[in-house]
């Protein structure tokens, strides 16, 4: 088997030096690690969960920090512990579960016994009356073997003889799915195109979103006639690129300028766009321009939908000291180095230079601005997210929350 710490250097590496960059591909490698880590920890036992909770969370702080601005790894991390807390506290569940069964069925015997002693036995021709709750308890065990029954000791030793291999297995099993539901999550999205777009409909989008491009592409695959703006996506140009993928797919594309998003959202019926991250405000993260872009569509009155994966349910608030909202770029992606030579600020001597280059990569559309999620799981208002990142998140893993300075 593969050294653990070789495979977590590796993946560490490339988030840092960003061989590996956007949601999608950070999420899957993410998890097949964690996989790697799962399989190669000592089989759990009752103190071993705990380890392998430990373990995990070792390899996400080295992911997070190599390069804190692709949240996705942190969101596959903390959805990992989450479910090893969830099967961790599943036997425990069963046991209840049949304790309680067990009780349920030592009442009923008993209400039938004295049921049956009630249509047979009479005193001065009155029937006997409804037993008391003190012949319940006498066929229970007694209080000290009852609580020796329900000891945290016993349920616990219980639980490691049977789940010892079988809970590492169910670990694997679950996380498994997590990496299917990651590679299908196009897909899953894609099926719900026809429910938003409709005929000869004008869609606004900007730069460039495989989750995007594959929404589009399904609704065209289904008869669906509509028109296609795309907002270039300034200094990259990436709207480019899909305008070039949406034409190989026959559908009719037009590129405008960022600028001129207000100037034609008059005409557009709905704006659609991937983003980077969504946070636990409702809130996202997304590429530099959506935010000029959402308050054209709310100011018009345009519907502005979010296409998303689970794995981009980021258990975070924008204010969360964990939080990196933007990373600068590269200044050549703005200017001509051989142009700009003698006046760009290049940070040696930094008082001699009038021109500094500045260029985000993100920005932040708060959660007010967006009309609509859709997931791979279903369509979501803003104010759900919430109830999906307790579905997905254990608040063990979740770091404290302060309120922002005013």
């Amino acid at each position: 088997m593969p050294d653990i710490q070789a495979l977590v250097s590796d993946l560490a590496s490339k988030l840092r030096k960003r061989r590996v960059q956007g949601s999608y591909e950070t999420a899957r490698l993410t998890a097949e690690l964690l996989r790697a880590v799962i399989l190669q920890h000592k089989e759990p036992t009752t103190s071993g969960t705990a380890s392998l909770i430990e373990a995990v969370r070792r390899v996400g702080e080295q992911l997070i920090a190599a390069n804190p601005v692709e949240l996705a790894v942190g969101n596959i991390v903390r959805h990992v512990l989450h479910i090893i807390r969830e099967e961790d506290l599943s036997p425990l569940t069963d046991i209840v579960g049949e304790l309680k069964l067990s009780a349920e069925d030592d009442v009923k015997d008993i209400a039938e016994d004295e049921n049956s002693q009630k249509s047979s036995a009479t005193t001065d021709g009155c029937l006997l009356k409804t037993p008391l709750l003190r012949a319940v308890f006498e066929h229970l065990p007694d209080s000290a073997t009852a609580c020796q029954t329900f000891s945290s000791e016993n349920i616990f030793a219980g639980k490691a003889d049977k789940s010892a291999k079988k809970l590492k297995s169910e670990l694997l099993k679950a996380v498994n799915e997590l990496i299917e539901d990651i590679n299908t999550c196009r897909e899953g999205i894609a099926e719900q195109a026809m429910e938003l777009i409709h005929q000869n409909e004008v869609i606004l989008t900007l730069g460039h979103s495989k989750f995007v491009k594959e929404f589009l592409c399904a609704a065209k695959e289904k008869k669906r006639s509509f028109q296609v703006f795309i907002a270039d996506g300034a200094p990259k140009f990436e709207g480019h690129i899909l305008a070039k993928e949406l034409d190989k797919k026959g559908l009719k594309a037009i590129v405008i300028t960022d600028s001129a998003v207000f100037a034609m959202i008059s005409r557009v019926n709905m704006v659609i766009v991937g983003v980077h991250a969504v946070m636990a405000n409702g809130g996202v993260i997304a590429p530099v321009g959506l935010h000029v872009l959402a308050l054209a569509a709310k100011k018009h009155a345009v519907p502005f939908v979010v296409v998303a994966s689970t794995h981009e349910l980021c258990s975070l608030y924008p204010h969360n000291l964990e939080v990196l909202l933007n990373e600068m770029r590269c200044p050549s992606e703005l200017l001509n180095f051989e142009e700009f030579s003698d006046c760009i600020d290049y940070g040696i001597a930094s008082s001699s230079s009038l021109l500094h280059v500045v260029n985000p990569a993100f920005d932040y559309v708060p959660p007010e601005l967006i009309s609509l999620f859709v997931t791979d799981i279903g369509g979501y208002s803003s104010s759900y997210i919430y109830q999906l990142i307790a579905d997905y998140y254990s608040s063990e893993d979740l770091p404290p929350q302060k309120k922002p300075a005013s």
